[in-house]
């Protein structure tokens, strides 16, 4: 039997800045046959980091292609004031996001802003940027740096989901930066022992 799991992220937006109680969520299928498995939901936001989170019941091991390591995978571009970028992630499935800002002007504190597709897993940095600074929010260390130093945010660590990844980049209105995002892409390896 040939089992073929599919991730879906989505985002849920509040109608009124109102504390939520409950979620439901209801499975609906139509015009099909066969076996459904719904596994792993996850819903994160607020104010306390989970970063990104790997199923329990397999170990990852890095992406190969005919039996090699497949390398670190390294995008790189300019945006001004916002853009979203798209990764491609040809692992199976997720993987830690490091993320590297580097402002081509002043950007006041807070104005630096990453996400996932729609605005969901945001993260801001804190303090203000300048020309020469470098901001690092790396998930493959847990760390976030200004200029090689810890430094504070606010949100979650990034990850690349796998195929088309898409990421909201949000800077200071009518300013600039290079970034460079690099992953390391995954696959599921063997069952945990």
């Amino acid at each position: 039997m040939s089992v073929t799991f599919t991730r879906f992220a989505e985002t849920i937006h509040c109608k009124e800045d109102k504390r939520v109680v409950s979620v439901t969520v209801k499975l609906l299928l139509g015009d099909c046959t066969g076996t459904v498995y719904f596994t792993d939901i996850q819903a994160q936001e607020g104010d306390r980091l989970t970063g990104y989170t790997i199923n329990t019941e397999t170990m990852l091991q890095k992406f190969r292609e005919g039996g090699v390591i497949v390398p670190t995978r390294f995008y790189n571009g300019v945006v001004r004031s916002g853009e979203t970028v798209i990764l491609f992630n040809l692992g199976s499935t997720s993987a830690g996001l490091d993320c590297h800002i580097y402002p081509i002007q002043n950007m006041a504190a807070g104005s630096i802003q990453l996400s996932q597709g729609a605005g969901a897993h945001r993260v801001k940095f804190k303090e203000a940027a300048s020309p020469g600074d470098t901001l690092s929010l790396l998930a493959s260390t847990r760390q976030c740096l200004k200029n090689g130093n810890p430094t504070d945010k606010e949100g979650f660590f990034q990850y690349t989901a796998s195929g088309d990844s898409k990421h909201v980049v949000k800077l200071e209105d009518r300013k600039s930066a290079r970034l460079l995002f690099e992953f390391q892409e995954m696959q599921e390896g063997s069952e945990r022992p």
